[in-house]
């Protein structure tokens, strides 16, 4: 019972999301958000602590911070900062992926051409979902439809 009542929050969340694709992103952005401001303040804190021990160590641990916290801060006030970082680490995946097929490709590694091809189509994948994602609405709606297809296989899974 327990499992189905969760399966249908999921399923009208997932609707609402897909109706309102800003309702999915903004509190995803805003957890985010919050976790690299204090991931942030952690590592400027962290950095001052730490000047006695090692100066280059200190210094790289409060530049580190202070980025996290502007990051963050941008999280919080601006999902689409939230979309276009998702997107660009998406990206970054995707590349390295295709990098990765054509140097098994060229490399014949494994005794197989074909054992490049895969990581290849994955990046390609990678690269078409960084395009979805870099946009706020379309971000939003895959979230929509992955809360909608959970709710609906965990219906559907048996107890």
């Amino acid at each position: 019972m327990q499992k189905n009542t969760m399966a249908i929050v999921l399923i009208i969340l997932g609707i609402i999301v897909l109706a309102f694709p800003y309702l999915g992103i903004v509190p995803v952005a805003v957890l985010s958000g919050i976790a690299v401001l204090f991931l942030g303040l952690g590592l400027i804190v962290s950095g001052y602590v730490d000047l006695q021990v090692s100066k280059v160590l200190a210094i790289l641990e409060i530049v580190l911070g202070i980025i996290a916290f502007i990051l963050g801060i941008g999280f919080i006030i601006s999902p689409s900062l939230f979309s276009f970082i998702a997107a660009l680490f998406i990206y970054i995946a995707g590349l390295f992926l295709i990098i990765i097929g054509i140097a098994g490709i060229l490399t014949k590694v494994g005794g197989s051409r074909w054992n490049g091809t895969v990581p290849i189509i994955i990046g390609l994948i990678y690269l078409i979902l960084g395009s979805l994602v870099s946009k706020p609405e379309t971000f939003g709606i895959l979230i929509g439809l992955w809360l909608l297809i959970t709710g609906v296989l965990l219906f559907l899974q048996k107890e």
